[in-house]
């Protein structure tokens, strides 16, 4: 089972920056596609970006696109998600998650919704004060 712990979260102003790591264990991290999704206090759980196995393909929700860009570095088992011009909006529980499938009949997987992660981390709290 691999385990998956998120560090960087914080508080910070509104047009600020931060930065999110996500640390797994394991020998099969590079194998996955990796994401971030949030969760804002009555909110549900909302996908934030996802990162394929390889790097070389990144998505992003339209509320986050121009300003969050994820990155991973699989050398680390390690995977990132830069935050900048931070807004109150922003503000949630950020989780770290991998998909559910990492490879199956020449596709691999990416996670883009809930129901598509197998592992999530525990989470780290962002809030953006305006």
């Amino acid at each position: 089972q691999v385990q998956l712990v998120e560090s960087g979260g914080g508080l910070v102003q509104a047009g600020g920056s931060l930065r999110l790591s996500c640390a797994a264990s394991g020998r099969t991290f590079s194998t996955y596609g990796m994401a971030w999704f949030r969760q804002a206090p009555g909110k549900e759980r909302e996908f934030v970006s996802a990162i394929s196995w390889s790097g070389s393909n990144t998505y992003y929700d339209d509320s986050v696109k121009g300003r969050f860009t994820i990155s991973r570095d699989n050398a680390k088992n390690t995977v990132y998600l830069q935050m900048n011009s931070l807004k109150p909006e922003d503000t949630a529980v950020y989780s770290c998650a991998r998909s559910k499938i990492a490879y199956y009949s020449g596709t691999y997987f990416c996670p883009l919704k809930v129901d598509e992660v197998g592992s999530w981390g525990q989470g780290t709290q962002v809030t953006v004060s305006s």
